[in-house]
């Protein structure tokens, strides 16, 4: 048994060994015999741009290789020559697919030769694989077997529309060549400048081929339109030649802004960048982010020393982002091939679709049997590559960081990055990185340099100095010149153009984040002086494009601005009834009890009739004028109270928590009687002024006439009312409106008066002692400018005026037109009763005498009963009799009070000590006696008969 178990491990050692040596006896044959995979190159070799991408090809399959000995297929490359010329290029692909039976072409260059190359890859089968056609049209569910190892241009519309949001600039105008590459970005670039509300309203499109002449022609046309902001897409060939006439017929000068792709900026690398840079000052532009490695730093040196070798002849090329993406893109392909053919044991020929023997070339393309295994596991691949993170979605490349350059000098300097999740950012730290919201702020860059060497961001859109003005239309006004004042010279033919709404549109135009030059045109008929037509009409002008905008007293109204755009309201809205004042002095005889609300008047009583109490009861004792029979007392109180209220009190008050009571409530009463009188006051003056009519339905019960503005759109409202034609009157001033009204509607004048507010109130600035503005108000909104539809300057407008509003210019351009109102401010609200006075007004007031009151009266109380303990403290008496003893104590008159003690008498009273000694007594013997032996200095009272000092402190009188 041990044997046979000895003789099993044996074989199991031998097997393990021979499995061993098997494997490395198959990865040795499988390094000496690799299986080859055809694969194509199409580039135009004799540019430094194809040469470039190959070299780059060649030692990524070496390196790679290199550090992968036991992989089992080896990508064999076969080189094929393509020009710009499409029909070549084509050619060339058709060639490798059919004669060569390539698996996978590396290559075209441009988007317009990988157009036609593409559909040729769809038919067979072969994966087109390009590091450096761009253009997002190749892009389609139609073509699977395009692989794109470089990065959609459409990755840095958003990048373009962030930068142009950070400075506010509200149109661009892109400058694009005529093919594939120029026109396949335009589509998503107009989406992303259209979500962040920026406009296009041109597009310069350029051939190709074009000569200086037709690229001056385009540019000269820019310089005449307003845009200043210009964004570049072309291929450098033709972009610098575009730099170098925008630098001399001036357009690289201070004020304008110009974006390049990174169309521009990476093919620089391939080309003699500092030749051309001097016409770029200033500009903007976009680029991929390349992170420094060490193994990009290694590589970057080896390829320099490997390309010299190779190319002696060509020193003017550098590495750049195309060159590592065609680098990763051979490394994924010949990871892709080996993960194929180690899966599969299919054949990597072609199936032949046509059997007929055709010798046409796209009648017997075959197919490809590993192309779709080939696409799916390119798009598999993901590592981490020479350029950053290799990562195929939808066989595209997936957008990585972009660095925001600016051309300074002899080179350029990075001013920033631009990333998907945090938008402009100042550096790729982490602190800015991480969980940072998304950034459109011109604060995320560096210090820019513009064109013309300024350092102040262009605006973006100004009225060109070479162009025309703009012609701004405004009207002509017979009447309310403070609005609108066009005074005509026709001795030289000129106009002179002021007012309210011009220095309004002044203050806008000076806020405005760009320069206008503009010219004010009266709408007049040729003598100058004569309107040419109504606010319709003029509005109309600008519809037509007669004019590029209208300035003046124009109201916003729903039919208008459907063909032209308003800005916002300067003025206020509305439209006011104006009606005269009449005189209705209230006649009224119990006018005096108004002043004052009923829980005034009742509070104020209840509180004299308090005080009156209060101060009785701390006089009583010690006073003689609150002291007689009950009927004077009372009497005495209320005289005393109520004779506060017009300081005719004549009684002495002697105690101190009187006199503080006294001092407050005088004190409430002086600021209650002068409330009265001027509450008083306005009742008899002010509210006498009355309106005449309060009610429009009234106006149309008496058929009474009213009045509007001629040409104004309140016509239309009037007659929505309900009033006819004949009953309405026209009027152009204020003089004429001041007229009809004091015509009446019996002498063929008006009752009341319809228009804007703002002229209202200036019309009761003039005559505001005899006019007021009535409810209600109907809607209009107010004044504003007209604009052209989609006009930008609408909008900027707009935001200036809120500007000019919110700064307080609004305010002080009113005041220089309109100062005279201000003293009429309240003549509107003249028909609105003064409001009486109400106890919310002073239960302060109230509050702090009744407090003071009361507290007086406790410590007045807490002394009394202190003082008169023992008979509180009386066991054998009940509460009631201690009650009424304490009365009649109270009752009698405070000997030891210095009042009393000033006069010279002597009072002995018999009283019993206790409540219970007083009931056996049927009277109380008062005797008064002349204190002819007391001390001259205190006039002391003496004890008689016996008596202790506290039965003689109070002399009882009979009841």
């Amino acid at each position: 048994m041990m044997k046979m178990i000895k003789n099993i491990h044996i074989i199991s050692l031998s097997y393990s060994i021979f499995l061993v040596f098997s494997s490395i006896f198959a990865a040795v044959t499988a390094q000496n015999n690799p299986v080859n995979v055809e694969v194509g190159v199409v580039l135009d070799f004799d540019k430094g741009f194809g040469k470039m991408g190959l070299s780059c090809i060649k030692m990524s399959l070496s390196d790679f290789y290199a550090s992968h000995p036991n992989y089992t297929t080896r990508l064999l490359l076969h080189q094929r020559n393509s020009p710009t010329d499409v029909v070549l290029t084509a050619a060339a692909a058709l060639d490798l697919i059919n004669n060569v039976e390539v698996q996978a072409i590396i290559g075209p260059e441009s988007s317009m030769q990988a157009n036609f190359v593409i559909s040729l890859g769809n038919k067979s089968h072969v994966p087109i694989i390009s590091f450096s056609a761009t253009s997002p049209s190749l892009t389609s569910i139609r073509t699977p077997y395009f692989i794109r190892a470089t990065q959609n241009d459409s990755s840095q519309v958003k990048a373009i529309s962030a930068l142009i949001q950070a400075f506010g600039w509200r149109q661009v105008v892109p400058i694009y060549v005529d093919n594939e590459f120029g026109e396949g970005v335009i589509p998503y670039l107009s989406d992303a400048l259209q979500q962040v509300d920026v406009r296009i309203p041109y597009r310069a499109v350029l051939s190709s081929r074009a000569d200086d002449e037709q690229i001056e022609t385009e540019l000269l046309k820019l310089m005449a339109m307003q845009t200043r902001v210009f964004i570049v897409h072309m291929l450098p060939e033709l972009g610098t030649r575009v730099f170098e006439r925008a630098k001399e017929i001036g357009m690289m000068d201070e004020g304008y802004v110009w974006i390049m792709t990174d169309g521009m900026f990476n093919m620089f690398s391939y080309i003699s960048f500092g030749s051309v840079v001097e016409n770029m000052q200033g500009a903007l532009g976009l680029k991929p982010y390349v992170p420094s490695t060490n193994e990009l730093e290694d590589f970057r040196v080896r390829w320099k020393r490997k390309f010299q070798q190779d190319n002696p002849g060509v020193d003017d090329v550098d590495l750049g982002v195309f060159g590592l993406w065609a680098h990763d893109a051979a490394k994924a392909l010949a990871m892709a091939v080996e993960e194929v053919v180690t899966s599969s044991n299919e054949s990597f020929g072609f199936q032949k679709v046509n059997s007929s023997g055709s010798s046409n070339d796209l009648e017997r393309i075959g197919v490809s049997e590993i192309g779709l295994r080939l696409v799916e596991a390119l798009s598999r691949t993901n590592f981490i590559g020479l350029s950053g993170r290799f990562s195929l979605l939808n066989g595209q490349l997936q957008s990585s960081t972009l660095q925001i350059v600016n051309v300074i000098g002899k080179g350029e300097k990075v001013i920033g990055y631009w990333t998907l999740e945090n938008g402009l950012v100042r550096s790729l730290n982490s602190k800015t990185t991480v969980n940072s919201s998304y950034s459109t702020s011109n604060t995320s860059l560096g210090s820019i340099i513009w064109p013309g060497d300024s350092i102040s961001a262009p605006k973006g859109w100004q009225i060109p100095t070479s162009g025309k003005k703009l012609k701004i239309l405004v009207p002509i006004k017979s009447g309310f010149k403070e609005f609108v004042n066009v005074t005509h010279d026709s001795s030289s033919n000129t106009n002179k153009v002021g007012g309210y709404c011009i220095d309004v549109f002044e203050a806008v135009k000076n806020a405005l984040p760009y320069d206008i030059d503009y010219e004010l045109i009266p709408f007049a008929k040729p003598d100058g002086e004569s309107p040419a037509g109504n606010y319709n009409d003029l509005v109309n002008e600008v519809f037509l494009g007669k004019y590029d905008a209208a300035v003046g007293d124009l109201t916003i109204r729903a039919n208008r601005s459907l063909y032209i755009d308003f800005t916002l309201p300067f003025t206020e809205s509305g439209v006011s009834m104006i009606v005269p004042i009449k005189d209705d002095k209230n006649k009224n005889a119990w006018v005096f009890l108004k002043p004052l609300t009923w829980d005034l008047w009742l509070t104020s009583g209840c509180f004299f009739i308090f005080i009156g109490f209060v101060v009785w009861v701390l006089e009583h004792r010690i006073n003689e004028d609150f002291r007689g029979p009950p009927l004077h007392q009372i009497g005495t109180s209320f005289w005393f109270s109520f004779s506060t209220m017009v300081f005719a009190h004549r009684e002495r008050v002697v105690s101190n928590l009187a006199r503080f009571v006294v001092i407050i409530w005088c004190f409430v009463v002086l600021i209650l009687t002068q409330s009265y009188t001027a509450s008083l006051t306005s009742l008899l003056t002010v509210q006498q002024l009355q309106p005449t009519v309060t009610d429009v339905n009234l106006l149309l019960k008496n058929g009474d006439n009213v009045g509007y503005q001629s040409g104004s759109f309140v016509y239309g409202i009037l007659k929505q009312l309900g009033f006819q034609d004949n009953k309405l009157r026209t009027y152009d001033t204020v003089e004429q409106l001041n007229e009809l009204f004091h015509n009446g509607t019996a002498n063929n004048g008006i009752a009341a008066a319809f228009d804007e507010t703002p002229y209202m109130k200036l019309f009761l600035a003039t005559y505001c002692s005899k006019y007021t503005m009535v409810e209600p108000t109907f809607k209009a909104d107010g004044f504003a400018f007209v604009f052209p539809k989609d006009s930008p300057l609408a909008r900027d407008v707009s935001r200036a005026i809120l500007n000019v509003n919110e700064g307080g210019e609004m305010d002080k351009i009113e005041d220089r037109w309109f100062k005279k109102q201000q003293s009429c401010q309240n003549t509107s609200n003249n028909n609105v009763s003064s409001n009486s006075l109400s106890l919310e007004s002073f239960w302060g007031l109230f509050l702090i005498a009744g407090v003071a009151s009361s507290l007086a009266l406790l410590i007045f109380v807490a002394m009394f009963l202190y003082e008169h303990k023992d008979i509180r403290l009386d066991s054998e008496s009940s509460f009631w009799r201690k009650v009424f003893v304490m009365l009649r104590i109270y009752d009698q008159k405070d000997l030891s009070s210095h009042t009393f003690k000033k006069s010279g008498l002597q009072f002995h009273t018999n009283y019993p000590s206790t409540p219970s000694s007083y009931s056996n007594h049927t009277e109380a013997h008062n005797v008064f006696s002349e204190q002819s032996t007391s001390s001259p200095e205190h006039g002391d009272l003496s004890p008689t008969n016996g008596q202790s000092t506290r039965e003689i402190e109070l002399a009882i009188e009979h009841p």
